[in-house]
């Protein structure tokens, strides 16, 4: 094993979570360059033990008992412009970058295309693998490709944005492929050469009416970073230590896409989206708010099993949260009680979005 892995101080998993749950691995290894990152991952897959790829650890359950093997903790960092044609923007990105920072760069230089996607903890490398969205934009739309070392032949392969087969907070690394990203290319608009210049057309209603426009009209793209921002603080979905609903997963289901003949079984006020990518060959599909179901089947804001320190966020009933000390156990035992409750009233069986390790 290289130098990057160490046996002895090791952090527990809770300390590199931002739910702060999880035990001890048996050993951790944190590359800082490219090169690194690759070689290490390469002799964990030869070695044939047990090891667990970990960016900013956002999207992550850990279990109380650790993990038996090495916790590959991705750390590279930087951001390239590449070339390309007038008025586009290319850029390469570290897998260990945080995305926020790279967010907050573009919107600083006047790019376009990322700016609804403030504010979104983890890893870069992460970001692809659920096809990241909120407030109207998913990071497919500015996705060219990612630099993946394969499990298989442990090469580093190009996949582009059509390779990854992405969807609703879906991609083939959902579906079977191992590998392990380690750069990622995005194409943006340059609107400008700073955050004065207007972003990209304001997409979602909720942000819409936060900046006091119009669905569709364009506003400055430090204006759309900090509205996106504040929304997202309101709900607890931005890191702040003083903040116990910001100890979370962020959003720990996914909205369901139902049939749309299913989802007029429903209470009609239920919100409902039509799924624009839905099979040709299928019934026309639609996607539910998982936070509408959690709420009407009878668990609000703040709601915690007697005796638990995890909660519902009292910001927002799609997060659970570390109130202090709160064990894996306790948050998967509050998870599975809403997924039982919605069940039990709608029919519908709430899937997890974290990695349940």
């Amino acid at each position: 094993m290289t130098d990057n892995v160490t046996t002895t101080a090791v952090p527990a998993l809770a300390e590199l979570t931002t739910l702060r749950v999880g035990g001890f691995p048996a050993a951790l290894a944190a590359p800082t360059s490219e090169a690194e990152l690759i070689e290490t991952a390469s002799e964990l897959w030869s070695s044939g033990e047990p090891w667990l790829i970990l960016g900013g650890g956002s999207n992550t359950v850990a279990s109380d008992d650790g993990y038996p093997g090495t916790v590959l903790h991705v750390r590279t960092r930087g951001i390239e412009r590449l070339e390309a044609p007038a008025g586009e923007v290319r850029l390469r990105i570290q897998a260990g970058e945080p995305w926020d920072d790279v967010v907050a760069h573009a919107v600083a230089h006047g790019w376009a295309g990322v700016e609804a996607l403030s504010g979104i903890p983890g890893s870069t490398g992460a970001v692809p693998v659920q096809n990241v969205g909120a407030y109207g934009q998913e990071v497919g739309s500015a996705l060219v490709a990612v630099d993946v070392l394969d499990a298989e032949s442990l090469e580093v392969r190009r996949l582009t944005a059509s390779d990854l087969e992405l969807g609703y907070r879906d991609s083939i690394f959902k579906h079977g492929y191992d590998g392990l990203i380690t750069a990622v290319e995005l194409r943006l608009s340059e609107a400008g050469t700073d955050a004065s210049a207007l972003g990209s057309p304001v997409a979602y209603a909720q942000l819409a009416t936060a900046l006091g426009v119009s669905l569709g009209d364009r506003v400055p793209l430090d204006d759309a970073r900090e509205a996106v921002l504040a929304l997202r603080r309101s709900k607890g979905m931005v890191l702040e230590p003083e903040d116990p609903d910001t100890f979370s997963a962020g959003s720990f289901f996914t909205n369901p896409i139902v049939p749309e003949t299913f989802a007029m079984q429903l209470p009609g006020e239920g919100p409902r989206w039509p799924v624009a990518d839905a099979p040709d060959d299928g019934p026309a599909l639609v996607k539910l708010s998982a936070a509408w179901l959690i709420e009407h089947s009878g668990i609000g804001r703040g709601f915690a099993l007697p005796g638990s320190r995890a909660a519902v966020s009292s910001k927002h009933t799609l997060a659970l949260t570390n109130r202090g000390g709160a064990s894996a156990r306790e948050i998967l035992e509050l998870a599975t009680f809403i997924q039982a409750r919605v069940s039990a009233d709608f029919g519908i069986n709430l899937r997890p979005e974290p990695v349940i390790v």
